[in-house]
């Protein structure tokens, strides 16, 4: 979806409403955002091996316009709940997990407009592998790829590739740092846009004096290589990345494209995004072009009582523990050890491996939520999970959504489910309904578009020249001068 303004009357003065972009945000695992629906008997969830849950979950956000699927990922389960993955395992609660690059060439094979945003981590491959698997996907997608930047925090994950602990927060996002300028030198710097020149009667495909060795000798990585997939309709996919701490917003600031934010209060979020978007316009990037897309779970019906007995009986099926699990594990607290009605702070947090920024939502008060304590989010935590849940009619939905983008100054929103395909089904037939009615939504899809297309508009295929990418493209590249442990380059 552009971000084209449309017209809204109000009145006789004709005044502009943003469109807002909508992605899809699930994850190839059983309990996601909201653990213990899979009991219930309209809920999917525990298909996500076979392809068929795939695509028809493609088919169905094609049908509604929807921006992007978006796909979180995690390398290894929660066990800062009572010190064990039993619960996880037992309870569901993003346990077991899938490749989520493996489904996509099918989605895209039923598809034509729909993007594909997946989480992938800097922390555990070498970049030329992650750049050689985005070419691909976006070759294969026709540029309809986004990436989703994580650095990875898990204990257990680090373990599961032998390294017994996570390098520190802060130090991640330096490693971060160096490995997107590798990639954007091999996306961007290895191929001249005519290296594939195909000549028959010479028998040459491709010219090698126009594909750059890329001679990267830095902190973290050490490489000297061609990239070896030619430039795809992208050449870098559109970055997202989520993270609002101090490291993370600078990294975002430099980096991101889209950025993925979770909060239940829009007071509580607008300072995040105003301090990322001032660090943009620091960089000399345009503060605007960065998109915010906000975690938000829909219960939609036709009525608001319709839409409350729903929310009634999907409680039914709710698991708390699981819930506690996954929130345990996001901020570092161990919750089994607190009473239930005992605040909590940020001091409670005693693992130094976590999600800072989550953290920060699960221990910031607001109006809303002026005390946290177990019991209030294991209220919270097992509907929804991160984010605000609204339930209602589309009316009173499309209000709230309204409001946040309003307030919060957001552009889109990660819509979670409850029940999949449920929630995407009521999001598609109910509220997008109603978002075109307001003029927030565009009547039609313009097809073929890549996915940094379907945020900037037409002919915006690759990077922004105000984005950090643009400045290793091919006519422009210049090598760094090798690391120097002392510090100086």
């Amino acid at each position: 979806m552009t971000s084209t303004l449309a017209l809204a009357q109000n009145g006789n003065a004709a005044e502009p409403k943003k469109h807002i972009l909508l992605n899809a945000f699930d994850m190839s695992t059983i309990g996601h955002l909201s653990p213990g629906q899979w009991k219930n008997p309209d809920d999917k969830s525990a298909t996500k091996r076979t392809l068929k849950y795939w695509i028809d979950l493609a088919k169905l956000l094609e049908r509604g316009g929807i921006n992007a699927l978006f796909l979180a990922d995690t390398y290894g389960g929660y066990d800062t709940y009572e010190g064990s993955l039993d619960n996880c395992i037992r309870r569901a609660a993003q346990w077991p997990v899938t490749d989520p690059t493996i489904p996509i060439s099918a989605m895209a094979a039923v598809t034509k407009n729909l993007s594909f945003a997946i989480t992938a981590s800097t922390s555990f491959e070498p970049p030329f592998l992650l750049a050689k698997r985005f070419s691909t996907l976006d070759h294969l997608t026709g540029g309809r790829i986004g990436w989703n930047v994580v650095t990875s925090w898990k204990k257990a994950a680090f373990k599961a590739i032998g390294l017994d602990t996570p390098i520190e927060h802060d130090e991640r996002y330096q490693q971060a740092d160096e490995y997107l300028r590798v990639l954007y030198k091999l996306w961007e710097g290895s191929w001249a846009d005519d290296a594939v020149s195909p000549d028959p009667a010479k028998d040459e495909y491709a010219d090698p004096n126009k594909i750059r060795t890329i001679h990267h000798h830095g902190k973290y990585v050490n490489l000297d290589t061609k990239h070896i997939v030619d430039p795809s309709p992208q050449r870098t996919p559109f970055i997202f990345q989520a993270g609002t701490s101090p490291a993370g917003s600078q990294f975002a600031a430099t980096h991101a494209e889209g950025i993925f934010v979770s909060s239940h209060s829009t007071k509580v979020l607008r300072p995040k995004i105003d301090a990322i978007r001032k660090l943009a316009a620091e960089n000399g990037r345009d503060p605007r072009s960065i998109k915010f897309f906000a975690t938000f779970t829909p219960i939609v019906a036709a009525t608001d009582e319709e839409a409350r007995a729903k929310h009634d009986e999907l409680k039914k099926y709710a698991s708390t523990e699981g819930g506690l699990v996954l929130v345990s594990g996001w901020t570092g607290i161990d919750l089994s050890k607190y009473p239930l009605d005992q605040e909590l702070t940020a001091a409670d947090s005693l693992e130094a491996h976590k999600v800072r920024s989550l953290l920060d939502s699960f221990t910031t008060t607001s109006k809303d939520i002026p005390k946290w304590t177990p019991r209030v989010i294991a209220d919270k935590a097992s509907i929804g999970g991160l984010g605000p849940v609204a339930i209602g009619s589309p009316a009173t939905v499309a209000d709230e959504l309204e409001r946040w983008v309003r307030e919060a100054d957001i552009d889109g929103f990660n819509l979670g489910y409850v029940t999949t395909p449920g929630t995407f089904e009521d999001v598609v037939d109910l509220l997008i309904p109603e978002l075109r009615r307001r003029g927030l939504y565009p009547e039609a899809i313009e097809e073929g578009l890549t996915a940094r297309e379907r945020v900037y508009g037409k002919g915006q295929s690759g990077v922004r020249k105000d984005h950090i990418g643009s400045t290793y493209k091919y006519d422009v590249y210049s090598e760094d001068k090798p690391y120097e442990a002392n510090g100086t380059k």
